[in-house]
């Protein structure tokens, strides 16, 4: 079990209010394609993160296919939900970002185009 990961706020609550949406507790396992990719990303978060926060970034900013807006994630809660979604098939149930200043936080490409350029920095030296 991941011991680093928030304890569900809903954890053994009769009046759960995803109990509503049925079968909610037995997901679909993540294929093996799934399984890579999310190991791939936790794997970039980790890196993002050791370049990334002493610059001062709290973490991601990604847009939600679901609903539309942004939301915004800090390290740790990045990496719980896709060590949770490695594990359990599904990320864990998690409180949004109350009130974050989006300056703090920086887009998955952002990220990716920094890391790049740190490479290709590096490589040139």
């Amino acid at each position: 079990m991941l011991d680093d990961v928030p304890r569900d706020p809903f954890a053994d609550d009769p009046d759960d209010p995803a109990a509503a949406l049925g079968g909610a507790d037995d997901p679909e396992p993540l294929t093996t394609d799934e399984r890579d990719e999310a190991m791939t990303d936790l794997a970039d978060v980790e890196v993002f993160r050791s370049l990334l926060e002493p610059q001062g970034v709290l973490g991601l900013v990604l847009d939600c296919p679901e609903c539309g807006e942004q939301h915004y994630f800090d390290w740790e809660l990045l990496r719980g939900n896709l060590r949770q979604m490695i594990e359990n098939g599904r990320p864990q149930v998690h409180e949004p970002a109350y009130q974050p200043n989006p300056t703090d936080y920086v887009s998955w490409e952002y990220a990716r185009g920094y890391v790049d350029g740190v490479i290709d920095t590096e490589e040139h030296r």
